[in-house]
């Protein structure tokens, strides 16, 4: 099975004030008809006789445990679990779920289930058991694989998950759930992977809805190719120097930790820091300067609350950082001039979804081979940046056509990039959902353009430059809010006849999730009913998604087909916010 390898796509521009066009004009995909993750991103570097006792994984647990595991290691790993899956009667296409934080096990599970042909679902550990259930029971997971909180939790909602077989559980100590060490003990064989195309699937990675439940978003081997060039990009030119080590609090369980950091980095056989605990500044930076991290993923939120705790941080810290790639939100001046001033970087701002990750990016540099940096591309601060070589992106109006620069819509990839060669970012399809996926293309011919759902406007440099959010999901601390699925359970509650959630704006988050409830009939809308409904949902959903600000409404605004108008609030909220209401 070949490996895709992006050097030779990806040659390092000549030395210019702009690289751009010479980077996309230049840029080839290369992308072989049999791929699998599993075999890029362990495989090849476990059976190498220069890379197998590579550190792949160094780990930290709050309490003060750590550790290593090598590629040879992790292969090991993935080969005896990826044995006990196809004894538990795991079979190629099944959906496997993935439940832990931040672990070497995690990395493990993606290997062993991507080696297999099977299909990871990963979950956060945050989610409550109403969210928790609905993706088991939409994706039909077969199996689950977590540590011990997230053990007691999938039990909880087995009953209501009957494609859901059993339990791996590491710990041992969840009741009705199998011990994954006992598990891997079980057979010690190398793990004959099978032979996957480049389009199969690999991965279910559930995202916001507006107008119903979370779309599960089908990604192929593929994908991870096509996050390639803006992961190199935005990381300074990732994979080109020795000594890279990287870390980013991200959860691996989304987009942003997964496809941003982990498995990006196991494909270029480097380091990978995890670390399981809560996110503190002090910490961020003793942990950078323990393991000598030299690029990093860090959200807005996050670098907001470092500058503010240690506005000094090379006075404090030895920090050997090289690259630091931010998104989810605006980063701003302040931020982006710390980032230079404080960190030594320029802050690489990125742009992407699920559905196709990595695609517009900011300030980019690289190495050239006298070892002096320079700049592929200039950052614009504000600037959501250009396209990553590899991808054609435009602005469109809603026939689908390119807008005029200057002109604000929807910012869009096209399924060819600028060679006419197919671009490899896209996912498959919503799982289960036809109808939503054909929604999101559109364009002449065979609707040859795929919609994000936010709307910017392209300069005469071909800079994009952030306007919002084309429908109602918006982001919150870096998290990806689907207004939907909180409401829904709002109305669940007795007191609620309907709800609406927004953003309210916030300059800490960015934004705070806001609910407008119309209660029922015999309830009195007063403070001990805020904190019942705040607990209500934090119960049942992910600690991020319930509302901090709840406030009562008689009715809520509707057109005249019955169908919410959240736009009227959330434009409510940032009239308040600019205190012109």
């Amino acid at each position: 099975m070949g490996v895709a390898g992006l050097s030779s796509g990806m040659a390092r521009p000549k030395h210019r004030p702009d690289a751009y066009d010479a980077l996309h004009g230049g840029f080839r995909w290369q992308v072989p008809a049999q791929f699998n993750i599993a075999q890029a991103c362990c495989t090849r570097w476990a059976r190498g006789t220069g890379s197998a006792r590579v550190v792949a994984v160094a780990w930290e647990h709050e309490d003060g445990r750590s550790g290593e595991l090598s590629y040879a290691g992790l292969q090991d790993q993935a080969d005896r679990l990826s044995h006990a899956l196809v004894r538990r009667g795991v079979q190629r296409g099944d959906r496997v779920a993935i439940v832990m934080p931040q672990r070497p096990e995690v990395a493990v599970a993606h290997m062993a289930i991507y080696q297999m042909g099977a299909v990871a679902v990963p979950l956060s550990v945050l989610f409550g058991p109403e969210a928790l259930a609905y993706r088991l029971q939409d994706s039909g997971a077969v199996l689950a694989l977590a540590d011990e909180p997230s053990a007691a939790a999938l039990l909880a909602v087995r009953a209501e998950c009957p494609a859901l077989r059993g339990v791996l559980a590491l710990g041992g100590g969840a009741a009705g759930a199998e011990d994954w060490i006992a598990a891997l003990a079980a057979n010690a064989l190398p793990f004959a992977a099978v032979d996957t195309r480049a389009e199969d699937a690999a991965l279910l990675i559930y995202t916001s809805g507006t107008t119903g439940p979370p779309k599960g978003a089908l990604i192929p081997h593929r994908a991870l190719i096509g996050n390639l060039s803006g992961f190199v990009c935005s990381q300074n030119w990732f994979g080109s120097e020795a000594g890279e080590v990287f870390w980013s609090p991200a959860d691996w369980a989304w987009t942003g930790g997964l496809m941003d950091a982990l498995l990006p980095t196991l494909y270029f056989g480097r380091r990978i820091v995890a670390y399981q605990g809560r996110f503190v500044p002090e910490r961020a930076f003793a942990l950078m300067q323990r393991h000598a991290v030299t690029h990093t993923f860090l959200f807005p939120t996050a670098l907001k609350a470092m500058m503010k705790t240690v506005p000094e941080p090379r006075r404090h810290f030895a920090l050997k950082l090289r690259a630091l790639m931010s998104a989810g939100e605006a980063v701003g001046d302040a931020v982006f001039h710390w980032c230079a001033q404080a960190l030594g970087v320029r802050v690489n701002e990125m742009f992407g979804q699920t559905e196709m990750n990595y695609i517009v990016g900011n300030g980019a540099s690289y190495v050239d081979a006298a070892g002096r940096r320079h700049p592929a591309w200039p950052a614009r601060p504000g600037s959501m940046g250009r396209a990553y070589p590899g991808h054609r992106v435009a602005v469109i109006d809603e026939e689908g056509r390119e807008c005029p620069r200057g002109t604000p819509g929807d910012v869009a990839v096209h399924r060819l990039d600028v060679h006419g060669d197919p671009d490899p970012v896209f996912f498959l399809g919503y799982w289960g959902n036809e109808t939503a996926t054909r929604a999101k293309f559109t364009g002449e011919p065979s609707d040859s353009w795929c919609r994000t759902g936010d709307t910017a406007l392209m300069d005469d440099d071909g800079y994009l430059w952030y306007q919002g959010r084309s429908d109602d999901v918006f982001k919150s601390a870096g998290y990806r809010i689907g207004p939907s699925e909180i409401e829904n359970c709002l109305v669940k509650h007795p007191a609620v006849a309907n709800a609406a959630v927004v953003p309210k704006p916030d300059p800490e988050r960015g934004a705070l999730v806001k609910a407008y409830v119309v209660l029922a009939a015999g309830h009195l809308g007063d403070a001990a009913l805020v904190q019942a409904l705040q607990a209500h949902v934090r119960a049942r959903l992910a600690p991020y998604e319930y509302p901090k600000e709840i406030e009562f409404i008689d009715e809520l605004p509707m057109t005249t087909t019955g169908k919410l108008q959240r736009r009227v609030l959330r434009l409510r909220e940032q009239e308040r916010a600019a205190g012109t209401r």
